[in-house]
């Protein structure tokens, strides 16, 4: 099989793999950037896969959703591998001799963050006792590097002072702090200077290990897609260091949220909380901070899919004190302007428009007055005929999906599908009952005009709901799927290959 020193730069057709680095399987509780990622590369690359996805890659807070982040800048210090550590004499054996038991089919996330969290400040101790010069020097390159400072000061002070404060939201902070008082703030940087180092050296243990995973994936001819939400969460660093670009009132809570309106799957909307962007704002400075933002989040990925795009066209604005999203109003969003502004600041950009949901003309015409690809998801495809997810209706410029992490898997959609869908589904992929429908959405893809073929690893072994990695609108049982050690396999690999290299996705 083909190999790369770099990932492709022009692939016209191509496949890739949904996997989420939590979802890794390993001895610490949660999926990581050790060893065990290199292996699913070696394998996604024996597949014939050219691109791995991921979903944002940043620290999370309330609910381990990494849609609802500490920070939109910053890694998430749960993925640092002890591994790694280890390797480099920034842990010892003996910090990691007593593992606790981890379920090895579901992240148990309040546990794995006490667990991590201790290593993690271990790690920091080893560092102070015994780091090479090398060592030293890098972190403190790492700390003044002109890619960090629009952000990082900011998100090491937040943390360590969400953590003096027992967790507690920033607009609950000490009133000089919530206001960003310069005394404050001066006093705090002071009072917490060695919190602060640490979450810097996590920072800098993240990117230290992010960069050799992209090396490795690089070197085996996969590029990275990520993928960047519209929104962040309220209890942020990114909120509490930017309160002008929200919309908050003077104790910082937001007067409007985002949301959805209702439809046909919800009849009061989906109402998502997070705070509203003042565009006018942004649009006066330039969109810096949404530059800066794609441009730390190009550090994580070499392509990009925008979450909500719709939103960029005109989002739903609710009122902060509605319970539902029934009363909102569609509102403009920044257009054009945006994307201007992106390319002015960071040149063309690898983009992907996830323009789903409730899709209006005008959402059409900005997706293809920026030239990004839009998503079509296969399970979407068969509740009515000539739907414009079937493949006979694609364009090229399309990234086409068997699911995404918000679907059921393959198989279990279709154990829960309406009669009509499954008879539609069977009927059109030419599959004879559910044990072949997983293989018949990936071969549908496959073989689809969509330059773009992405299939969750779910779907690749035929796994039914008791997989699914997020079921929106629920409060457990979310994000901590875990794909078992060893489970994919050589034939699993030769099978894709095959049909890669029949659909010219080779």
């Amino acid at each position: 099989m083909p190999t790369s020193t770099h990932p492709p730069a022009d692939a016209p057709r191509t496949a890739g793999v949904l996997l989420h680095p939590t979802s890794l399987p390993g001895s610490y509780g949660i999926g990581d950037l050790g060893d065990e990622l290199v292996a699913f590369l070696d394998w996604a690359q024996s597949a014939g896969m050219r691109i791995w996805q991921v979903l944002p890659l940043n620290p999370t807070g309330y609910g381990a959703s990494p849609y609802g982040c500490l920070s939109s800048f910053a890694g998430n210090p749960l993925l640092i591998s002890p591994q790694r550590l280890l390797h480099e004499g920034l842990l010892d054996p003996d910090d990691v001799a007593n593992v606790p038991r981890f379920s090895d089919e579901h992240v148990e996330f309040d546990t794995v963050q006490t667990y991590k969290s201790q290593l993690l400040h271990t790690s920091w101790k080893r560092f102070e006792e015994r780091a090479t010069a090398e060592q030293r020097a890098a972190l403190q390159a790492f700390v003044e590097a002109g890619e960090q400072r629009e952000w990082l000061d900011d998100y090491a002070l937040y943390m360590a002072l969400k953590e003096s404060a027992g967790g507690a939201p920033w607009w609950k902070w000490d009133a000089a702090l919530v206001a960003r008082d310069e005394e404050a703030l001066t006093a705090a940087r002071t009072g917490h200077a060695e919190a602060i180092q640490f979450w810097q050296y996590v920072q800098f243990l993240f990117f230290r290990q992010w960069s050799l995973v992209r090396e490795a994936a690089h070197a085996r001819g996969i590029r990275i897609l990520g993928d960047v939400p519209i929104y962040v969460a309220c209890d942020s660093a990114d909120v509490w260091g930017n309160r002008e670009l929200f919309q908050l009132d003077e104790q910082g809570e937001p007067t409007v949220v985002a949301g959805v309106p209702p439809d046909y799957f919800s009849a009061t909307g989906q109402r998502w909380g997070n705070p509203l962007y003042r565009w006018d704002v942004m649009r006066e400075t330039e969109y810096r901070w949404w530059v800066a933002r794609v441009r730390t989040n190009l550090r994580f990925a070499d392509i990009i899919r925008l979450d909500h795009f719709r939103g960029f066209a005109a989002y739903w604005e609710i009122p902060a004190e509605e319970k539902t999203a029934v009363h909102g109003r569609w509102m403009p969003g920044p257009g054009n302007a945006l994307f201007d502004a992106l390319r002015t600041g960071l040149g063309d950009l690898p983009l992907v428009a996830e323009d789903l949901g409730f899709i209006t003309e005008d959402v059409h015409e900005l997706r293809k007055s920026t030239g990004l690809p839009g998503m079509k998801i296969l399970q979407f495809a068969f509740a009515q005929n000539d739907s414009v997810h079937l493949p006979h209706r694609y364009e090229p410029s399309t990234v086409v999906y068997t699911g995404t992490h918000d679907n059921d898997t393959a198989r279990g959609w279709f154990e829960s599908a309406s009669d009509d869908e499954r008879e539609n589904a069977l009927a059109y992929l030419g599959c004879t009952n559910a044990d072949d429908i997983a293989w018949g959405l990936i071969r549908a893809a496959y073989t689809s005009v969509a330059e773009t073929s992405i299939v969750p690893v779910q779907d690749i072994l035929s796994l039914g709901s008791d997989a699914r990695m997020n079921t929106p609108g629920a409060e457990q049982h979310n994000w901590s799927w875990r794909l078992g050690a060893g489970v994919l396999t050589h034939e699993h690999a030769a099978k894709l290959w095959k049909l890669a290299l029949v659909t010219g996705r080779s």
